[in-house]
């Protein structure tokens, strides 16, 4: 299995809440993506990130579907678009 973590930061936190949404709303959409988590900071500490992703694949091919996956391609050029840092880990588990 494969976990696919990405934290990203915005400068809006109502474009986070939408990154959200759209990214629950890829579940049933992408056929590799086997779990995922999406969850907004309450926290809003320094180093806090605003949204969290956690993701599960069968392996790295199933990553890699998801990746070019036209879904998540629309949801990835909304984040780009509205976000001011991210960080991701992607692992073996």
């Amino acid at each position: 299995m494969v976990k696919h973590v990405v934290c990203q930061k915005f400068a809006d936190k109502e474009d986070a809440k939408k990154a959200a949404e759209m990214l629950r709303a890829l579940m049933g959409v992408v056929p590799s993506l086997k779990s995922m988590e999406v969850g907004l900071d309450f926290k809003g500490s320094e180093r806090s990130y605003d949204l969290v992703l956690i993701a599960l694949f069968e392996d790295e091919a199933g990553l890699e579907a998801y990746d070019a996956h036209p879904a998540h391609g629309e949801v990835r050029k909304f984040i780009r678009a509205h976000r001011t840092g991210t960080v991701s880990v992607d692992f073996y588990c």
